[in-house]
């Protein structure tokens, strides 16, 4: 894989291990985390040859939200007339973007958050697929608490993910949503003792993922997110467009058979995404 300044990414046996690596900053979003963290997601789509991912970090907290950096430069975040507005809203538009490379990718991702998930963290945790924390995670919608509003996800996917009542009480309080009461609500997946315990525990869940049919996992995660946002009625109409593209009987022989010999079934990885003609 590429040297990253903010990731450290490993892949064994179709299974990714992306790292934020600034425990200095508890991984706060700097100019060079946006710029990194869609063309990881992306590069790693575009080998063909992974099939789950795990999103974890070193230090103490998993991410402290976005670093005063970003703010910086106060052109790029200005509303003074149309024309800034308009900057403001491109600007936007790209940060959510790097989100999206996470809920857009065809393998699943999974968050194993320790500590402080603050801010931006929870819009990065809420584009997962899955999350896993340790016992001293909590979750913070901070923006509130700093006179604004999150807009980089966690108020477009969350509350499709905890009850509305909760989602208002913390996006208009900024108060802690611990690890065990996000459990409850189904937020987070399971709880685990300590940071490594899981990392661990999410790395287990990605093999096991990485084991099934990788196009079947794929039109799976597609279809789920295409159910989330519209009717049940256009989700038929969805699913009858897409199950005919991705039904393989050379995939549901292998898992078969694999299934009676007590073995795991040899899946073929995706081609690699080619570059655009021309």
């Amino acid at each position: 894989m590429s040297n990253w300044t903010c990731f450290d990414v490993t892949v064994d046996a179709g299974v990714a291990h992306v790292r934020m690596n600034q425990p200095q900053r508890h991984n706060a979003m700097t100019p060079a985390f946006w710029a990194e963290i869609p063309r990881v997601f992306r590069s790693l789509d575009e080998t063909g040859g992974v099939r789950a991912a795990v999103l974890s970090s070193v230090g103490k907290h998993f991410n402290a939200g976005m670093d005063l950096s970003v703010f910086a430069n106060a052109g790029t975040l200005g509303t003074v007339d149309v024309r800034a507005r308009e900057q403001f809203r491109q600007q936007l538009k790209k940060l959510q973007g790097s989100f999206n490379a996470i809920a857009e990718a065809r393998y699943p991702v999974i968050a194993a958050i320790q500590g402080g998930c603050i801010g931006g963290g929870v819009d990065l945790a809420s584009a997962c697929c899955l999350r896993y924390c340790s016992a001293d995670a909590w979750f913070c919608i901070h923006e509130i608490n700093i006179g604004m509003m999150a807009d980089v996800g966690t108020m477009n996917r969350m509350p499709k993910q905890i009850p509305e009542a909760v989602m208002r009480e913390l996006a208009y309080t900024g108060d802690r949503l611990g690890a065990a009461r996000a459990e409850r609500l189904g937020f987070v997946n399971g709880l685990f003792d300590d940071a490594a315990a899981t990392v661990a525990g999410a790395l287990a869940v990605a093999q096991k993922i990485a084991a099934r049919a990788p196009a079947a996992v794929a039109a799976s995660k597609e279809m789920i997110s295409y159910s989330r946002d519209h009717s049940v009625a256009e989700s038929f109409t969805y699913m009858n467009a897409l199950q005919p593209g991705v039904f393989d009987p050379e995939d549901i022989a292998r898992a078969v058979a694999a299934q009676k010999a007590g073995q795991p079934a040899a899946f073929t990885d995706f081609a690699p995404i080619a570059p655009p003609l021309g």
